[in-house]
């Protein structure tokens, strides 16, 4: 089964549980075991909050959206979440955060929870571009809902 979508989604906190819901009802359709869903809706989750903190300029009025991309395509899922914020400028934007931080674990937490992670920047405009995969495993009976 192959499944892609994409949103464009405003630079909010109401689109990041827009996206996770998403995700995990395509999941949940597609059969996959829940176990993965989860771990690749939190991780979504993280990378769409980074997008709507740091990805964009509200100063300027620009750059107030987003996007979010899914592939499921076989035995693997590939999300991307792309901002047309400044990017990483320094490598201590990559670095761990300390355990006692409240924030910037975000990058770390989608580390842990995906197969393979790239962040690199937006080609174009600017950006940057945090896209992760997992390898997918399936629920024993699936049940897959038909129109």
């Amino acid at each position: 089964m192959s499944i892609w979508w994409s949103l464009h989604l405003r630079r909010e906190a109401a689109s990041v549980p827009l996206a996770r819901r998403l995700l995990i009802g395509t999941m949940e359709t597609a059969g996959v075991d829940p176990e993965i869903s989860y771990d690749l809706s939190v991780a979504l989750s993280e990378a769409c909050a980074n997008a709507v903190e740091h990805g964009g300029n509200r100063a300027s009025g620009a750059a107030e959206a987003y996007r979010v991309t899914a592939y499921l395509d076989g035995e693997k899922c590939r999300i991307e979440v792309s901002d047309s914020g400044s990017g990483f400028t320094r490598t201590q934007d990559l670095r761990p955060a300390r355990p006692d931080a409240e924030h910037g674990r975000g990058l770390c937490l989608i580390r842990e929870l995906a197969d393979h992670v790239h962040i690199g920047a937006k080609p174009g405009r600017g950006g940057t571009v945090v896209s992760f995969d997992k390898i997918l495993k399936w629920k024993k009976d699936p049940s897959l809902l038909t129109a």
